[in-house]
C-alpha cells in the first residue's frame, strides 16, 4: 500500500511530463501527509523570508515622513544593497539547502541500515518493504546520546559566507559613489548625500547578513524553518523599535534607519549561530570532507544565474532613478510591495527544495514528482490570492508610504502591474525551488542568462517609449520568461526529469 501523499501505484504514475502540472489539482489544498509536510516547512519559511522586506517597508514608511528626496535616495540604496547581496546570498543559500538536505538524508539512511538489527524500526508505508523509509524510535537527526551532527556542507557554508560578507562590505563602502552614479544619482543630485550615508552604514551589516543567510540555508536543509523565523522576527522587531528612536529621537535621519537595520542583522546572526552550534559540530570536518571545490563550482553556476537575473531589477531601479526623485520614490514603493508579497511563494520553494533534495538523494522519484506537482499548484493558488489582496490593499494603503500627491499618482499607475503579476511571480519562485531540489543548477544558470538578455532589451525599449509604465511592462515580461523556462524543463522531461517518461 502506497504511503499517503507520497507514493503512487505504477498505474497512476505520470506517463508524460506535462501531467505533473495538472495531476490531482483538485487535491491541491488537501492536508494529507505531503500537504502537512509542505505546510510545516513552507509557512515558517515564508514568514521568515517576508520579515526582512517588511522591515524595509517599515524603513520606507518612516523615511517617507522625512521627505520625497530622502525616500528616493534610500530606495536607490536599498535596491543596490539588495541586488549586490543577492548575488552572493542566493547561490550560497540554495546550494547549502540542497547539499545539507542530501547529506542529512544519506546520514539518516546509513543510521537506519546500521541499526536495523538492534533497534525497532517503524515502516512509514506500513508494508515493511526493504526500500521503505524508516525512522528509529528516537529521532534520526540525532543519536540516542544526542551527539552533534557532522554535516560538512554546514561548515563550508559558514566559511564561504563569512568571506563573502567581508568582501561585500569592503566593496560597497569603497565604491559607494561610483555605484550610486551607475544607479542614476549623479554628483549634483540632492539624493547623493542621503543615499551614500545610508548605503555606507548599511554595508557594515553585510557580514552578518551573509552569515545569517548561510545558517538559514543549513536549517532549511534540516527542514527546520522555525528557528530562522524566530531569529528573524526578533531581529526585525529590534529594527522596528530602533527606527523611530534613531531617526526622530536622535535626529539621525537616514543614518538612523541604516544603523537600526545593521544592529538587527547582527542580532539575527548571533541567535542563529548560538542555535546551530548546539546541533552541529562545525569544527570537526576536515578540509577533505568540506568538499569546498564541489561547493564553489555549483555556487559559481548560480552566481552567473543571479548576476544575470538580478541585473534586470537593478536596471529597472536605475532607469527609474534617472527620471528623478518622484518616479524613483513611486517605483520604490511599488517594488518593495511587489517583492515582499512575492516572497511568500518562496516559502513553497524552500519546502519543495528541501523535500525534493532528500527524495532525489534516495532516488525516490515518485515522491519528487508528487512534491513538484503540489508546490507548483499551491504557488498558482497563492499568486491568485495575492493578486486580489494587493489590488484592493495597495490602492487604499499607499498613503502609509508617502503623502506626496505626485508620488501617489504614479504608485496607482503601477498598482495593476504589481497585483496582476503575482501569479506569475509565485510560479517563478516555486520553479526555482523545484529545480534546485533536483540539483539542476546548470540548466538554471544557462536558461536564466538567456531570459536576462531578452528582458534587459525589453526594459530598455519599453522604458524609453513608455516611461514608468514601460518599466513595469518590462518586469512583467521578465517574470513571464522565468516561468516559461521552468515549464520547458519539466514539460519536456529532460535532465533530472527524464524519469517522468517512465510508465
Amino acid at each position: 500500500m502506497a504511503e499517503e501523499g507520497y507514493k503512487e501505484s505504477p498505474a497512476d504514475s505520470p506517463r508524460y511530463p506535462l501531467h505533473v502540472f495538472s495531476k490531482d489539482f483538485r487535491s491541491v489544498l488537501k492536508l494529507d501527509e505531503l500537504g502537512l509536510e509542505i505546510a510545516r516547512i513552507a509557512l515558517p519559511a515564508a514568514l521568515a523570508l517576508t520579515a526582512d522586506p517588511i522591515a524595509s517597508l517599515v524603513d520606507t514608511a518612516f523615511i517617507g515622513q522625512i521627505g520625497p528626496v530622502e525616500l528616493a535616495a534610500v530606495g536607490v540604496s536599498i535596491a543596490l544593497f539588495n541586488q549586490v547581496s543577492r548575488i552572493a546570498i542566493f547561490p550560497l543559500v540554495s546550494i547549502t539547502t540542497s547539499f545539507v538536505a542530501e547529506e542529512d538524508a544519506n546520514s539518516s539512511h546509513r543510521e537506519c541500515l546500521e541499526t536495523e538489527e538492534s533497534q525497532e524500526l517503524i515502516p512509514l508505508n506500513g508494508s515493511g518493504a526493504s526500500d521503505s523509509r524508516c525512522v528509529h524510535m528516537h529521532s534520526s537527526s540525532f543519536s540516542v546520546t544526542n551527539k552533534k551532527r557532522i554535516i560538512p556542507s554546514a561548515s563550508s557554508a559558514l566559511i564561504i559566507g563569512s568571506i563573502l560578507g567581508l568582501l561585500q562590505a569592503v566593496f560597497l563602502i569603497s565604491a559607494a559613489k561610483p555605484l550610486l552614479s551607475f544607479m542614476g544619482i549623479k554628483h549634483d543630485s540632492p539624493m547623493l548625500r542621503p543615499a551614500q550615508q545610508y548605503l555606507t552604514l548599511r554595508s557594515m551589516g553585510a557580514p552578518a547578513v551573509l552569515l545569517s543567510l548561510a545558517m538559514q540555508g543549513v536549517f532549511r536543509g534540516f527542514r527546520d524553518t522555525k528557528t530562522p523565523l524566530y531569529a528573524t522576527v526578533i531581529g526585525d522587531l529590534t529594527n522596528i523599535i530602533l527606527d523611530p528612536i534613531f531617526i526622530f529621537g536622535f535626529r539621525l535621519g537616514v543614518s538612523g534607519a541604516a544603523t537600526a537595520h545593521v544592529i538587527s542583522q547582527y542580532v539575527i546572526s548571533g541567535i542563529l549561530l548560538w542555535r546551530l552550534t548546539g546541533q552541529v559540530d562545525l569544527l570537526n570536518p576536515s578540509t577533505k570532507h568540506l568538499e569546498l571545490g564541489r561547493f564553489i563550482k555549483n555556487c559559481f553556476l548560480l552566481l552567473v544565474r543571479v548576476m544575470a537575473v538580478t541585473f534586470c531589477v537593478t536596471l529597472s531601479a536605475s532607469l527609474a532613478a534617472r527620471d528623478g526623485p518622484i518616479p524613483m520614490a513611486a517605483f520604490q514603493v511599488c517594488l518593495q510591495v511587489w517583492l515582499a508579497t512575492s516572497l511568500l511563494a518562496d516559502g513553497l520553494a524552500v519546502a519543495g527544495q528541501a523535500i525534493m533534495a532528500s527524495a532525489f538523494a534516495k532516488k525516490d522519484h515518485e515522491r519528487a514528482a508528487a512534491t513538484a506537482s503540489r508546490v507548483l499548484q499551491l504557488g498558482l493558488v497563492l499568486g491568485l490570492v495575492l493578486a486580489v489582496v494587493i489590488g484592493a490593499g495597495l490602492h487604499f494603503g499607499a498613503r502609509l508610504f508617502t503623502k506626496d500627491d505626485d508620488v501617489l499618482r504614479l504608485v496607482r499607475t503601477g498598482l495593476p502591474f504589481v497585483a496582476c503579476t503575482q501569479p506569475i511571480n509565485a510560479l517563478a519562485f516555486v520553479f526555482d525551488g523545484v529545480n534546485f531540489g533536483a540539483s539542476d543548477f546548470g540548466y538554471s544558470a544557462a536558461s536564466l542568462v538567456m531570459v536576462s538578455v531578452v528582458s534587459v532589451s525589453c526594459l530598455l525599449l519599453l522604458s524609453s517609449a513608455h516611461g514608468f509604465v514601460g518599466l513595469w511592462l518590462g518586469l512583467t515580461i521578465y517574470m513571464s520568461l522565468r516561468v516559461a523556462v521552468g515549464f520547458l524543463r519539466i514539460g519536456t522531461g529532460t535532465g533530472p526529469w527524464s524519469f517522468l517518461w517512465s510508465p
